[in-house]
């Protein structure tokens, strides 16, 4: 497995423990920045780590930013994209099992380290449960991403 990963300023403090993570799991990854405190855009960062996803480069995409909140609203925006905003495990292994997502956005203001090393470990570990109604509710939301809206 290869994640892309990605933070803003908000998110930089947590960066380190997640990459510590990844290390540790034996998990390659693909950062994407922030590597400062300097105040910047969380969609710089956003779109190259769901663009990584989308184009085969990553399996999936974790972000950070201050509260996960516009991280996971950029990363939405991406086609090909089934971005969760979680700040707990029972959310992280829902989201996976039964929307089959790719990318994980946390709030750095909102959870600890510790918590968000259990976030990542569950959202990475869980397979998605291809139960006949989450793959007609995935497939719909993949209609809805390819409809033409004026």
């Amino acid at each position: 497995m290869k994640v892309a990963i990605g933070c803003d300023h908000g998110g930089i403090n947590l960066k380190p423990v997640l990459i510590d993570y990844l290390n540790k799991k034996g998990i390659e990854f693909i950062d994407f920045g922030t590597f400062e405190k300097t105040s910047v855009d969380y969609n710089d960062y956003a779109e190259p780590v769901c663009q990584a996803v989308v184009s085969g480069k990553a399996d999936k995409g974790i972000l950070i930013c201050g509260t996960g909140i516009g991280m996971s609203i950029v990363a939405n925006k991406i086609k090909g994209i089934r971005c969760a905003h979680c700040h707990d495990v029972f959310s992280a292994k829902a989201t996976r099992e039964h929307n089959d997502t790719n990318v994980l956005a946390m709030g750095e203001r909102v959870i600890g380290p510790g918590l968000m090393v259990e976030i990542v470990d569950t959202f990475l570990n869980t397979d998605f449960s291809f139960d006949e109604r989450h793959i007609r509710r995935v497939q719909k939301i993949k209609d809805i991403e390819n409809k033409n809206f004026k």
